[in-house]
């Protein structure tokens, strides 16, 4: 079939809204209408990666209705609500790659195994998570990469408990869901870091119990006042080399002793390549360091968070603050990369 959508078509330009060929089915892959999709900032490393392949197909995190499907995918229907999202629907080991869709753009073949920046999408099926039918077929798009990062991190990889101290650097889609699943957790305090004073208020809405703006005041010695010493938790969800090194300082140290551990810094957003940490940090105080990628059991996980949603405890909808048509993706990525949305911004394929 063809169908339009966003194509990355070269490095350094904007992408083209085209018609792509789709093909039927394989045995393991689902067909869907798209309903909405979220406007990630993972896509615009893509886009400003040289090395990135082209032509290629962008979007993991999107809402849709099956249409069609391959004879291996037994666990949905036609007819079926859905997320796509990029993270298997069932726990794996390793990091397994797996082929394109299948799908062409003027008979070129499009690289992408994930895509959701297009009117109907084909995706394996491990990648399509089944939701119920009256669920919120836009805010829903986000629990696809945006919460199940942030709100993962904090519930998976952090395992935060009622009362620890949690700091948050950078407050966009992820890192108000990770701030938004540490109040649902009862963490305090709860400390939002970025340069913007209009996303550090927003943040407030979602719960956050002090704002540091680190263009303003050191946030390492903000955190240590604030907490009394470093929060038990520091949140990376920007991914740039300062604020990869300012979260291990952030946390708690602790000392000699098989129980006296430091707290844990968590890299979430997409990282560069370097960063300077002293190993004084693992040696003499005993903080730890990891990473977070798409830290969730979606079978499981995307259930929750949209009864969460319903119940008024995880405002997906006060989180989407724009809605783009397909047609104006280049504004929706240059408004995101220019700092202008707050929460999340997404594509509503609906909207005529």
């Amino acid at each position: 079939m063809d169908s339009k959508a966003a194509i990355h078509t070269k490095y350094g330009e904007k992408l083209t809204v085209g018609e792509i060929q789709i093909p039927d089915p394989k045995p393991d892959q689902v067909l869907l209408k798209l309903h909405s999709s979220g406007v990630c900032h993972s896509q615009l490393h893509q886009m400003h990666n040289p090395d990135s392949p082209t032509p290629s197909l962008l979007g993991h995190e999107g809402t849709g209705t099956v249409i069609a499907k391959g004879s291996d995918v037994t666990h949905l229907e036609e007819g079926d609500l859905a997320i796509i999202t990029w993270v298997n629907r069932t726990p794996v080991k390793g990091r397994p790659t797996y082929p394109s869709s299948g799908a062409t753009f003027n008979e070129a073949p499009l690289n992408g195994a994930t895509s959701t920046w297009g009117e109907n999408v084909l995706v394996r099926g491990g990648y399509v998570v089944k939701i119920p039918k009256h669920s919120d077929k836009y805010n829903s798009s986000i629990v696809g990469c945006a919460v199940l990062t942030g709100a993962g991190a904090v519930l998976h990889t952090a395992k935060v408990r009622p009362e620890d101290s949690v700091a948050i650097f950078g407050v966009g889609g992820v890192g108000l869901s990770s701030l938004i699943m540490a109040k649902i957790l009862q963490a305090y305090p709860i400390i939002a870091v970025d340069i913007s004073d209009e996303k550090l208020e927003f943040a407030k809405k979602f719960g956050a119990t002090h704002i540091v703006n680190s263009l303003k005041q050191d946030p390492i010695e903000a955190i240590h006042e604030i907490t009394s010493g470093g929060a038990d938790f520091a949140f990376d969800t920007i991914g740039l080399k300062i604020t990869n090194e300012q979260i291990l300082p952030s946390v708690r140290g602790g000392g000699s002793g098989a129980e006296n551990i430091g707290g844990m810094a968590v890299l979430v957003g997409m990282p560069g390549k370097e960063m300077t940490i002293d190993p004084g940090h693992f040696m003499f105080h005993q903080r730890q360091y990891r990473g977070s990628l798409g830290a969730t059991y979606p079978d499981k996980d995307f259930s929750m968070y949209l009864r969460l949603f319903e119940e008024g405890k995880f405002p997906l909808d006060k989180m989407v603050t724009k809605e783009y048509k397909l047609d104006d993706i280049n504004q929706a990525c240059d408004d995101l990369q220019n700092g202008k949305i707050s929460g999340r911004s997404i594509i509503n394929f609906d909207k005529k």
